[in-house]
């Protein structure tokens, strides 16, 4: 009988990843530590998990034959996937009218593909699993720009838009099979991927966009998906949880 969670965390080198990584094997659960590239980072993040039966697995989600392969293989490899959380992304920053037709293009389908399209083709192969064993949860880790626009970085807030769009149409074909959907939508985080622009002269500007003064910790994402994977009631499925520090109110 199975007596452990299985939560499988993408993009958990480092970061906001690393961090849930960490929550959710803190709460008992039982961690596939996803990377697409940086092996050693992910080496690191599994040797950070407290308890036993974590495991490595490697894949490029932009890929949809990868992607299916890795929730296969988490899934026969772990007994289940009882949580999915899709934190693996990447952002890019341009002045649309400094770049040309090409860098658009390429820019676009990098953010989108690993932002939206790697994500959804997760979520399917992985409901399919879910439904089989009595149910599941998805975590999905969007942005305030869904919500207030990303000028230097439209593919980016379009990404994270429609992985907002995504969680809440499953949300709503999903509860019957017991398969729930929650989103969070931090804004400035201080990770690996934030860490230039947070260094620049334009980052005193960022931190003091929240009332704190300050941008999240990765712990304090990690947290809250561990809330969500763990302990958050099934009628909050479909929600959309900000954590920006009052940088972005929205009606």
């Amino acid at each position: 009988m199975k007596t452990k969670t299985t939560i499988l965390v993408t993009g958990a080198s480092g970061g906001i990843g690393r961090a849930a990584a960490i929550e959710c094997a803190n709460k008992g659960g039982r961690v596939a530590v996803h990377y697409n590239s940086n092996l050693h980072l992910a080496e690191e993040t599994l040797g950070l998990l407290s308890g036993e039966g974590h495991g490595l697995y490697q894949a490029d989600v932009t890929d949809p034959n990868q992607a299916s392969a890795l929730i296969d293989a988490v899934s026969e490899e772990m007994d289940g996937i009882d949580v999915l959380v899709n934190n693996a992304g990447v952002s890019q920053r341009h002045q649309v009218t400094d770049i040309d037709y090409d860098t658009w293009q390429a820019t676009w389908k990098r953010v989108v593909d690993t932002n939206l399209t790697g994500p959804s083709n997760l979520c399917y192969c992985v409901v399919q699993k879910m439904i089989k064993h009595g149910g599941g949860r998805i975590v999905n880790v969007s942005s305030r720009g869904a919500f207030r626009g990303e000028p230097l970085m439209p593919w980016y807030g379009a990404s994270k838009a429609g992985l907002n769009a995504l969680g809440q149409s499953l949300a709503q074909a999903l509860g019957p099979e017991n398969v729930f959907i929650y989103t969070v939508a931090p804004g400035f985080v201080e990770t690996e991927m934030a860490a230039a622009i947070l260094a620049s002269p334009e980052g005193e500007q960022i931190r003091n966009q929240s009332t704190i003064g300050r941008v999240a910790q990765p712990e304090e994402l990690g947290k809250t998906i561990g809330f969500l994977a763990f302990d958050a009631p099934d009628f909050m499925t479909g929600c959309i949880i900000d954590l920006n520090g009052a940088s972005y109110l929205r009606s």
